[in-house]
């Protein structure tokens, strides 16, 4: 074991670990969409690491940025206006689009930070105390958003804080066996009457909000059916409620657009973002809200704040990014190799019967691994963990939840390393096939 490694384990607490059985790889360099282990060993990051480091590693414009702006101001303030500040706000209400025209945004340090401030902000905007939110979602590990969290990670923080609420949002591969959909329609109505269902059991005029990944991340990359976005937004306005996009994951051209709400004919009051806003090069977060909301506190007064809030490094790593995005005609990359991707794994669907189902849109997917297809159900966890360590092997780098495998490699990748890292994909599931 390397020092580096005996270090780690004696002084480090790692996430979402049992501390005793980690032996934590050393990494000692990161180039592109690979990174390398202190042994020489090559691993795609076919992950973007936390599906955050959307431009790749060792993007020399961001570095610059970051140098540049240390020297200039490392840091001031937030109750200062600076140059990098008042231009990354700006040019992310723009990027956000006509929905979010007059708007503004409140800059944090990380996701889940942003949606806790997006909480406070709803609570104040409408003064009500209720939240909604999907059972299969994950918005943070912080108490206000683990409490969002519908998924097993919020239970460490629980009872939680209170008024907070769950539904089932569209899971079409796991609705209950007695449900059948004829087509998307069904798909839509289903579980929009979930949703409706639960804003009537809760009490419309007590809901200061409803927040939804707009495309589900970790827990299956699913996309809404059609209409599901925006019939949500029309029971939403029907009371009063405000409807928060999480675009932490989704956001930053990762599904094809600037944001992924963009794809739903939905304006949500309010998106919260982080990841793709730096790349991971620097933490920087916020939240985007629309003109109405930014006009209720000309006069009210904004009971949040953060030391760090807007840091100057970080919006000058942000606009290096969205720089970046354009320079490097990610969008069009995002189309061209999100069309391929799917294509590949549309084909390893029909080859694998290990695959209970393959999701994605743009360079977002995930894989379902299932011990039999009729059954539907899930490889454990020593399975999942055999087949994580078998694509390691390989030098394909991703991670697990449930028997779920991401792929979603940083988005500047070739067409040439995306035929290579779905061949060891391909490579490994025909192994699985056999062992199953």
């Amino acid at each position: 074991m390397s020092n580096i490694q005996e270090t780690s384990k004696k002084y480090n607490l790692h996430s979402w670990s049992v501390q005793g059985a980690l032996k934590p790889m050393v990494i000692t360099k990161a180039e592109g969409i690979y990174f390398w282990d202190d042994a020489g060993n090559r691993y795609a990051d076919m992950s973007s690491q936390l599906v955050n480091s959307n431009l790749g590693h060792g993007n020399k414009a961001l570095i610059q940025a970051i140098k540049d702006q240390a020297e200039k101001m490392a840091f001031i303030g937030p109750a200062f206006a600076i140059d990098v500040r008042s231009e990354a706000a700006q040019r992310l209400v723009e990027f956000a689009g006509p929905a979010f025209e007059g708007g503004k945004v409140l800059f944090t340090n990380a996701g889940a930070e942003s949606n806790e401030n997006a909480l406070r902000i709803c609570k104040q905007y409408t003064g009500r105390w209720k939240f909604l939110s999907m059972y299969n979602s994950y918005h943070g590990s912080t108490f206000g958003a683990s409490s969002l969290t519908g998924e097993e990670r919020r239970f460490p923080a629980e009872p939680g804080v209170p008024g907070f609420f769950h539904f089932d949002g569209p899971y079409p591969y796991r609705a209950p066996k007695q449900v059948s959909f004829k087509n998307e329609a069904d798909v839509t109505d289903y579980y929009l009457g979930l949703f409706e269902e639960a804003v009537e059991k809760e009490g419309p005029d007590l809901i200061a909000g409803v927040f939804v990944e707009t495309v589900v991340g970790s827990n299956g990359v699913i996309a809404p059916p059609r209409g599901y976005l925006k019939g949500m937004k029309a029971i939403c306005e029907k009371h009063g409620i405000l409807l928060v996009c999480d675009e932490v994951m989704a956001g930053f051209f990762r599904t094809g657009t600037p944001f992924a709400f963009q794809q739903f004919d939905v304006k949500p009051d309010i998106i919260t973002f982080a990841k793709g806003s730096t790349c991971g090069y620097v933490p920087l977060g916020g939240v985007i809200v629309k003109k109405e909301i930014a006009a209720f506190f000309d006069d009210h007064k904004l009971w949040n704040g953060l030391t760090y809030s807007a840091h100057p490094m970080g919006c000058a790593t942000c606009c290096a990014a969205l720089d970046e995005y354009k320079r490097l005609r990610i969008q069009k990359n995002v189309k061209t190799l999100g069309k391929l991707l799917g294509e590949l794994l549309d084909k390893q669907t029909k080859k694998h019967k290990c695959i209970g189902q393959a999701r994605y849109i743009g360079l977002f997917a995930q894989v379902e691994l299932v011990k039999n297809r009729k059954t539907k159900e899930r490889l454990d966890a020593a399975q999942v963990a055999k087949v994580a360590g078998l694509l390691k092997d390989k030098g394909f780098w991703t991670y697990t939840h449930l028997s779920g495998f991401m792929i979603a490699p940083p988005l500047i990748i070739t067409e040439a390393e995306m035929r290579e890292q779905l061949a060891i994909f391909d490579e490994v599931l025909t192994e699985v096939d056999k062992w199953l």
